[in-house]
């Protein structure tokens, strides 16, 4: 088929589209469609990807060899990615795109295959008809090339999210059996305290649990050390006047975990310390014995553990920490009646690891 050809058949189609509109360009009936809307949504970390596209289906067609179809080599034009309007792609904050930087914001996403490898194009002037009147020069944010893959067959044209990890996706245009993958990935520590950073600005400021979750995300990421224990004092103390302030074993704990992480070897101390006249749930008071623990703070661990046995008698892991603190402190003898005790109240579902404990502390070879 000549270029001539193509571009005349190419136009006798758009102008059939077209005149497909005008026909219900008057009225606002819900009409059943060949080429339906569908909308795809994936959360990366904090980044919200937004799929939008015309889902055409093969109907028979061999559409990857099929220039009225899919145009190659972009003669005359890209393919759009879908059906009538262009595909868009919309990204909440920044990502990159097979490694390449793209700003936050909503894309048309257009294509030029040329046998199985494929340039993909983001163009900032997302709200065209197709890849008609798209200017590669003057339109394009990024442009990235790919290779195609096979797969199973799929009648309907549609886009899948693959191979998620914490900060990167695969996404997938499938159609027949060839699937056409880029990944997209995030700066997720950057993403996500940004986001953090936000949204404690609005209504999550009076939540002393926002403050706290959003300091345990930096801890547990190892990243924004130094705000995040502004962040867990402030689930501690408040905002304004005090205002919100709820001091807890909770928060405690995580400003005691950034406190170690910082080597801030007094203040941990000091919240140690307040944190052993504070009243926790034995969830609680178990979470922040365990940290002793592991910390080889034993006598603050035993100390914690007695607390809450006090408060929570017969509780079988508050007990099982107690008997751990004694044998590493040297006391075999109390450490065993205390395993025992907890044994003993131990659901069946844990009863064989406490035994196991018991029988390591009895042949002295239990380790951490």
């Amino acid at each position: 088929m000549t270029t001539r050809l193509f571009t005349i058949l190419a136009s006798i189609t758009f102008m059939l589209n077209l005149n497909a509109q005008r026909s219900n360009a008057f009225h606002t009936l819900n009409m059943p469609s060949n080429s339906p809307e569908v909308t795809e949504m994936q959360k990366l970390g904090v980044t919200q990807i937004e799929i939008s596209y015309h889902s055409p289906a093969l109907r028979d067609r061999d559409v990857w060899n099929n220039p009225g179809v899919i145009p190659q080599n972009g003669d005359p034009i890209p393919w759009r990615a879908g059906a009538n309007m262009n595909t868009t792609i919309t990204f909440s904050t920044d990502v990159s795109i097979e490694g390449q930087p793209l700003k936050a914001g909503t894309y048309g996403f257009h294509i030029i295959p040329n046998g199985n490898e494929f340039k993909l194009l983001f163009a900032h002037n997302h709200n065209q008809w197709g890849s008609y009147y798209l200017d590669i020069d003057k339109d394009i944010t990024l442009s990235v090339d790919v290779i195609g893959i096979s797969c199973e067959k799929s009648e309907q044209l549609d886009y899948e999210f693959l191979n998620r990890t914490e900060n990167s996706v695969v996404i997938g245009l499938e159609w027949g059996e060839k699937r056409i993958p880029f990944t997209v990935s995030v700066d997720l520590n950057k993403t996500v305290v940004e986001n953090l950073r936000s949204e404690l600005r609005g209504i999550n400021t009076y939540h002393w649990q926002a403050w706290n979750d959003a300091a345990n995300w930096c801890l547990t990421h190892d990243t924004n050390l130094e705000e995040a224990l502004e962040w867990a004092e402030r689930s501690i103390n408040g905002g304004y006047n005090r205002y919100a302030a709820n001091k807890n074993l909770v928060n405690l704990t995580t400003k005691a975990k950034i406190e170690q992480k910082l080597n801030r070897t007094q203040d941990l101390k000091n919240t140690i310390e307040e944190a052993l006249t504070t009243i926790g749930s034995a969830y609680d008071v178990n979470t922040l014995s365990m940290f002793l623990i592991r910390n080889k703070n034993y006598e603050k661990a035993l100390e914690l553990s007695n607390i809450g046995l006090k408060d929570h008698p017969g509780t079988w892991y508050i007990m099982l920490n107690h008997g751990i603190c004694n044998y590493f402190l040297g006391k075999k003898k109390a450490a065993l009646k205390m395993l025992e005790k907890s044994h003993k109240n131990t659901p069946d579902a844990y009863k064989k690891y406490v035994q196991k404990v018991l029988d390591e502390v009895k042949n002295g070879t239990y380790k951490l």
